[in-house]
């Protein structure tokens, strides 16, 4: 049982009579909808108004005078919000490079692969399935071969994923895709242990670290350090840029093989003012890059949200995540789902299986759970089937914008759903 000075301990409430609980004083410096309880920024994150304001500044330069942003104006202002996002990240400007998404990034790795029959990708069964889709078509046509390997769920330490991995290596292993945070489970890996094992095995090291940067303090250039071959991750998320804000980093003795997804004039150009690796991933064609001209802005905008600027922010959060999954394992009578240290700004909590009449229901989402959530009590959160239905659980994450109050406010509402589907 939980203490009584313990968060999970309080009195579960829907806040206000008759409404829903507010969300916190941060809420109007972001374009969130008023009215709902949004506790899923983990899967496309939400801009703050001053993000976006930057993002219709930079549309509005680019449609003025077009040929002159894209000929003489969008390299100086990429390669100063590159130093900008490459620092933030503690990595040299010269390996990173924008990408839409961290999806994109593990997908130019892989797909920049020279693979030969029999060879070998490792992966993992918390892994994100966009990108092992990537996995499993180029090693399909290269004859190739994925491993999954099978991390515990619920785990109970870091050594145990550590073992998983390695248990699932082979000579034959050529590249390993690691989560730095786990989409579907919520697990912060311990990427600085796993990365040299599998270094000293002779296999790059992929981290798909798609929810880290603005999660937990990221330091890029250590990871390389210990034999982290590339590192892709989403700024639109946690950090709360704008859509379509990414980077890919690739340590020095790896870029003379990426490629972009899209190959355009850097290819083939005779420019010796720049590396190659800038001239192929600075101009793939003709796009929007302002997403990426307004990260900056972004990271500004939440340095600012409140005193002690982003260690603050990312402690609040985590502080907010941890309390929150008290209280929901204490409303649904759940065990923690891993250990304290694997646990960064999103948490999860053990529901009761699917019921098949619940599994008959249409569903706009992975779960009818979520869409009842959603239509009756105004709250956005997945319902993520883990492994596979009927198992399943609820991930809560946590931002600047949230309360306790809208996870207790989530507590009672999934008390009441749960006891009318088992009722």
């Amino acid at each position: 049982m939980p203490a009584p000075d313990d968060p999970a301990s309080r009195p579960i409430t829907a806040g206000p009579p008759g409404g829903r609980p507010p969300p916190s004083p941060f809420f109007d410096r972001f374009a969130l909808e008023p009215g709902g309880v949004f506790l899923n920024h983990g899967s496309f994150g939400a801009a703050p108004r001053a993000a976006l304001l930057a993002l219709d500044e930079v549309r509005a330069r680019i449609e003025a005078e077009p040929v002159r942003f894209f000929v003489r104006e969008m390299e100086p202002l990429l390669d100063a919000a590159r130093a900008r996002m490459a620092a933030f990240v503690a990595c040299d400007p010269e390996g990173f490079a924008f990408v839409r998404n961290a999806t994109e990034g593990v997908s130019t790795v892989v797909r920049s692969l020279r693979l030969s029959p029999g060879d070998e990708l490792l992966t993992s069964d918390h892994e994100y399935n966009a990108c092992n889709n990537a996995l499993d078509v180029v090693a399909a046509r290269a004859g190739a071969r994925v491993v999954r390997a099978g991390l515990p769920w619920p785990v109970r330490s870091e050594q145990e994923v550590i073992d998983a991995l390695l248990a699932a290596c082979t000579p034959r292993t050529r590249l390993a895709l690691v989560s730095h945070i786990t989409s579907p489970t919520a697990l912060v890996l311990p990427v600085e242990r796993i990365i040299p094992v599998l270094a000293a095995r002779g296999i790059d090291v992929l981290i798909d670290g798609a929810h880290a940067p603005g999660h937990l303090p990221l330091n890029v250039a250590a990871l390389g350090d210990l034999g982290c071959a590339y590192y892709t991750g989403n700024f639109h998320k946690w950090v709360c840029a704008p859509k379509g804000s990414a980077f890919l980093w690739a340590r020095a003795d790896r870029r003379a093989d990426l490629i972009p997804l899209s190959i355009s004039h850097g290819f083939n150009s005779a420019r010796r003012d720049r590396t190659r690796f800038r001239l192929l991933f600075d101009f793939a064609g003709t796009c929007d890059p302002s997403a990426w001209l307004a990260t900056p802005a972004a990271m500004d905008e939440m340095a600012r949200m409140v005193p002690g600027g982003w260690p603050e922010v990312m402690r609040r959060n985590r502080a907010l995540a941890l309390e929150g999954r008290a209280i929901l394992n204490a409303a649904l009578g759940g065990q923690p789902t891993c250990p304290e240290s694997m646990v960064g700004c999103m948490a999860t909590t053990i529901l009761p299986e699917r019921s098949p009449a619940e599994a008959a229901m249409p569903t706009a989402y992975h779960d009818p759970l979520q869409d009842r959530l959603i239509a009756r009590w105004g709250i956005q959160v997945p319902i993520i089937p883990f492994p596979a239905p009927p198992r399943r659980h609820v991930r809560i994450a946590a931002q600047v914008y949230n309360t306790l109050d809208q996870v207790r406010y989530l507590a009672r509402a999934l008390q009441a759903e749960v006891a009318q589907a088992t009722g």
